[in-house]
C-alpha cells in the first residue's frame, strides 16, 4: 500500500516541477524578447546611392554581354552555312555527272541547312533580346524600389 501512495506523490510532484520549469522558461524568453523582438532592417541612404550606381553598371554589362552573345550566334550560323556549302561542293566535285540526283540532293540539303541556320539564329537572337529586356526591367524595378 505504501508503494502506491509514494508513487502517486512522486508523479504529482514531477508534474508540478515540469509545469513550473516550463513556465519559468517561457517567462525567461519573454523577458529577453526572443519572441517579441522587432527586427526590421533600415537601409542606409549611402548604400541606396551605391545600389543605383550598381544598377546602371549592371544594365550596361547586360547590354555588352547581349552584344557578344548575338555576335557568337551569328558566327555559329555562318560556320554552319559554310559547312553546308562545303559539303555540297564536295559532293558536286565527287560526281562526274553534272546535275545528277546526288548533286541536286546535296544542293537542296545545303539550301535547307542555310535556311534553318538563319531561322535558328534569328530565334536565338530574339530570345537573347527578350532575356536582356527582362533583366533590365528587373534592375529598373529594384532601382525604383530603393529609390523611393
Amino acid at each position: 500500500m505504501q508503494l502506491n501512495y509514494f508513487t502517486k506523490v512522486i508523479s504529482t510532484v514531477k508534474n508540478w516541477m515540469t509545469t513550473a520549469l516550463l513556465c519559468a522558461l517561457a517567462m525567461a524568453f519573454a523577458w529577453q524578447g526572443a519572441f517579441f523582438a522587432n527586427n526590421t532592417a533600415m537601409a542606409d541612404q549611402a548604400s541606396l546611392i551605391a545600389t543605383i550606381d550598381n544598377s546602371d553598371r549592371a544594365k550596361s554589362k547586360v547590354s555588352e554581354d547581349t552584344g557578344r552573345t548575338k555576335n557568337f550566334i551569328r558566327e555559329t550560323a555562318d560556320k554552319v552555312e559554310e559547312a553546308a556549302r562545303s559539303n555540297a561542293s564536295k559532293v558536286e566535285d565527287a560526281t562526274d555527272n553534272n546535275g545528277s540526283f546526288v548533286e541536286r540532293k546535296a544542293k537542296r540539303d545545303a539550301a535547307t541547312i542555310h535556311k534553318r541556320a538563319e531561322e535558328d539564329a534569328a530565334r536565338t537572337q530574339k530570345a537573347v533580346d527578350n532575356t536582356k529586356n527582362v533583366v533590365q526591367k528587373a534592375v529598373d524595378n529594384v532601382k525604383d524600389a530603393f529609390g523611393k
